[in-house]
């Protein structure tokens, strides 16, 4: 057996039995966990800025670009950020032992659902040094354990990371493998942890497509995941043509690298000749290049040919596809033709075509007249995410608090027996 196949061996036994140490720590041990690691971050920034300095510096060698530099920086701010998103998480409520849908039955007994965590949840990421401290906070609150590989790029900043983490669990009287970050960049590591479903319950890969495709097609254990967001919105020819705009600019321009990022635009051909071009033209303005179909093409100056790959790109980029459909039917089809199944959003003022798409719309999130850049842990009242999975089973669409946990049937009874 090779030195990393014993690492990660030993981190899977600590994982499991600290799991169960977790998974019965009342929120009050939990929450003065959390508060204690945010008091231990405060307490070492010095540290954690030289640390990041080191990786910053190994980084700029290697020749990393400026959006990949941009989110390994750990700066005041987002050490500040890191300690609130910690308060945060302490005051939400805890999701563990809640009791659901408890029903008397015919027979006497009652029966309902407790809430109760995953066990140990294995996390991979790149680049932001931040995300250790979200994940950790997210997995213990969740009376889960977690295992975390981040990339090599960050380990500096995510191993002081860690020993902060460290110190505030044993300040709660825990388990300091309750949360375990790997000290060494093997990319062998990748390949062992997501397949040990003997000490790992669940994977969470947080990073680019190729990243999380890997993950998918190699792991033995269940994925949390989303591999693109290809999200669109669909203008009906019902809609207030200035709520419209308003709503398409903020989803396709507040921030273009994100998943819930716009990405293409579908409108109702009746409508297209009133919406598109001055919409078009304030998109143009702000540096958005237009790809669009030959009616739009027809409408609009300044508008490039769109390709049938276009219907099916996430662009990350100031990149627009644009679709003139013939009604919300034709809109449904595209979507569920070519979504990736993230977040989709239609504005209209009839009732029942919003009804509709809510309906027959497959996606993880589906919106009625707002931006797509809604699809947010923070901003559906979660408190933070560990991810969006665009899956169908178990969690879909931002994985909070709940979204880590599972659920067991529990009975109640006095002596009831079968008859």
């Amino acid at each position: 057996m090779t030195d990393i196949e014993n690492y990660m061996l030993k981190l899977g036994r600590q994982a499991r039995e600290a799991s169960r140490q977790i998974a019965k720590a009342s929120t009050a041990q939990k929450n003065a966990a959390l508060l204690a690691v945010a008091e231990a971050i405060d307490s070492s920034r010095e540290q954690l800025m030289l640390a990041n300095e080191q990786d910053m510096q190994a980084g700029r060698g290697k020749g990393l670009d400026a959006a990949l530099l941009d989110r390994l920086e750990l700066n005041a701010a987002r050490i500040d950020t890191m300690i609130e998103g910690l308060r945060q998480v302490a005051a939400l409520d805890d999701p563990v032992g809640a009791i659901s849908d408890l029903k008397y039955r015919p027979s006497g007994i009652q029966v309902g659902k407790m809430r109760v965590p995953l066990g140990v949840i294995g996390i991979i990421y790149e680049s932001r040094p931040n995300v250790t401290c979200e994940a950790a906070s997210l997995c213990l609150k969740s009376g889960n354990a977690t295992i975390l590989r981040g990339g090599s790029e960050a380990i500096h900043s995510n191993q002081a990371i860690a020993a902060c983490i460290k110190t505030g669990l044993e300040a709660a009287g825990l388990s300091e493998h309750v949360v375990q970050v790997l000290d060494r960049p093997d990319r062998d590591a990748v390949g062992l942890l997501i397949t040990m479903p003997e000490f790992v319950d669940v994977i969470v890969p947080r990073g680019g497509k190729g990243l999380i495709a890997r993950i998918s097609a190699d792991a033995k254990v269940p994925v949390i995941k989303h591999l693109d967001g290809n999200c669109h919105v669909y203008i009906d020819d019902k809609a207030d043509c200035e709520k419209a705009s308003l709503i398409v600019i903020n989803a396709k321009t507040q921030r273009y690298g994100t998943c819930c990022t716009l990405e293409s635009l579908l409108v109702a051909e009746k409508i297209a000749p009133e919406v598109l071009p001055d919409l078009c033209a304030q998109l143009l303005e702000k540096g958005v290049e237009l790809r669009g179909c030959e009616k739009t093409r027809a409408l609009v100056a300044g508008v490039d040919v769109a390709s049938e790959e276009d219907w099916a790109t996430e662009y990350l980029a100031p990149i627009l596809s644009i679709n003139i459909v013939a009604d919300v039917d034709a809109a449904i089809h595209h979507i569920n033709t070519y979504s990736s199944q993230h977040t989709e959003s239609i504005v209209t003022e009839d009732y029942t075509r919003a009804q509709q798409f809510l309906r027959e719309v497959d996606s993880s999130s589906v919106m009625i007249n707002a931006s797509t850049r809604f699809a947010d842990g923070f901003e559906y009242g979660l408190g933070a995410e560990i991810g969006i999975s665009t899956d169908k089973l178990h969690a879909r669409g931002p994985v909070g608090l709940e979204g880590l946990t599972s659920q067991k049937y529990i009975v109640l009874g006095d002596g009831h027996i079968r008859q």
